[in-house]
């Protein structure tokens, strides 16, 4: 058995402002006692949490061939990337692909404890979405199909019960009693790849759905002035607002409109494929097509007119884009990565356990966040 010791550090509650002494527990290396920062101002906040992300430094969660071995792999990157808690996502695929992957991300859960503590659940955002150009975004046509209860409930065997969140287009005429079924046993609905019309949107509210998937983004380009699925989701009270805040999806602007409508009910997620952390450059995917991941973390496909492919920043780069854009101050940008979506999953989701002794440690510098140190369930998992 491992020897521990509690070390303690100086720092900055991020979201408070409060300067104090944190302490957690790592194996027995040196003398105990309370180190201060050398020569940088470290803060601290809760961990990082990503509702929405399918893939990692060339891991991808969407893949039939995605191992075990893979997932671990992806828990250490996003650990040192400063998330302590993740919903891997599962899109539109074939029932057998989806199948294999979820007993996949079970079994990694099931063989490995750091795995299981950090994958807060399964996100399935497909296949109950639209089939309609433009809202469908990048999912494959040729699986997508109604809401059903039966097949859901494979699903949810093969996972062993970790599905947490089902994202789904609310039109279908089989979605209210899915809604339904889902809000009883403990499985969160979101809107999101959907045309859905202002009495669907309330319907699908009225039957428990309490989130919208990265609002802003899986509609067509064009749509009506008003009304439309965007107004109707920020006019719903009970719907709580996902935004990818890479500075790619959507616009400064919406950002800011969303936050004042929505307030401690509005969340970023990274959506980011397993394109985040990898170097700029043309890539083929496992689907045969072309993509070019720009610099700036832009994916686009080739030769596609500029058409986005997916998100490639993880979501501390989303809080970093937050603050170098000048939008939010570090605890309002923090606090959309951890405590609104904390407090969302309380709300809404049965069993959905986020740890308490979740930290990362990091420095600021030019709207750069550098992770140095991520706890997790109070013991030092990842030092820079």
């Amino acid at each position: 058995m491992k020897s521990m010791e509690t070390e303690s550090i100086h720092c900055i509650n991020c979201i408070t402002g409060e300067t104090g002494v944190l302490s957690f527990k790592r194996e027995k290396m040196r003398e105990t006692g309370i180190a201060k920062p050398m020569g940088k101002e470290l803060f601290y906040g809760p961990g990082l949490i990503d509702i929405q992300i399918n893939g990692i430094m060339g891991i991808d969660f969407n893949v039939p061939t995605v191992s075990v071995d893979d997932m671990i792999k992806a828990t250490h990157h996003l650990l040192a990337d400063g998330v302590t808690t993740y919903f891997p996502t599962v899109i539109t695929n074939s029932d057998e692909h989806i199948l294999r992957i979820i007993s996949t991300i079970a079994s990694a859960c099931e063989e490995n404890s750091l795995v299981a503590d950090c994958v807060g659940g399964i996100h399935l955002e497909g296949p109950f979405i639209s089939p309609q150009p433009g809202a469908r975004g990048a999912h494959s046509e040729a699986y997508v199909k109604a809401p059903d209860w039966e097949l859901f409930m494979k699903f949810q065997k093969a996972a062993g019960g970790r599905i947490k969140i089902v994202t789904l287009a609310p039109e279908w005429e089989e979605a209210p009693d899915f809604i339904r079924n889902c809000t009883e046993s403990g499985v969160i609905v979101s809107i999101g790849h959907s045309l859905a019309n202002t009495d669907q949107v309330r319907t699908a509210v009225a039957a428990g759905a309490r989130m919208s998937t990265h609002l802003g983004n899986g509609i067509p380009l064009m749509i009506q002035r008003h009304p439309n699925l965007i107004w109707d989701q920020l006019a719903e009270d009970n719907l709580y607002s996902c935004i990818i805040a890479d500075g790619i999806h959507i616009p400064d602007a919406f950002i800011k409109v969303v936050q004042k409508v929505k307030g401690n009910n509005l969340m970023i997620v990274s959506d980011a494929t397993c394109f985040a952390g990898m170097e700029p450059g043309e890539y083929q995917t496992h689907i045969g097509g072309y993509v070019v991941l720009e610099k700036n973390k832009r994916l686009s496909v080739k030769g596609g007119l500029g058409i986005l492919a997916g998100a490639a920043k993880t979501i501390r780069e989303n809080v970093e884009t937050l603050l170098d854009h000048d939008l939010f101050d570090l605890s309002t940008a923090w606090q959309m990565a951890t405590g609104n979506v904390e407090a969302f999953l309380s709300n809404c989701g049965k069993e959905i356990q986020i740890g308490l002794e979740d930290y990362t440690i990091f420095s600021v510098q030019h709207s750069a966040v550098r992770v140095e140190k991520v706890v997790k369930k109070g013991s030092l998992v990842f030092e820079k």
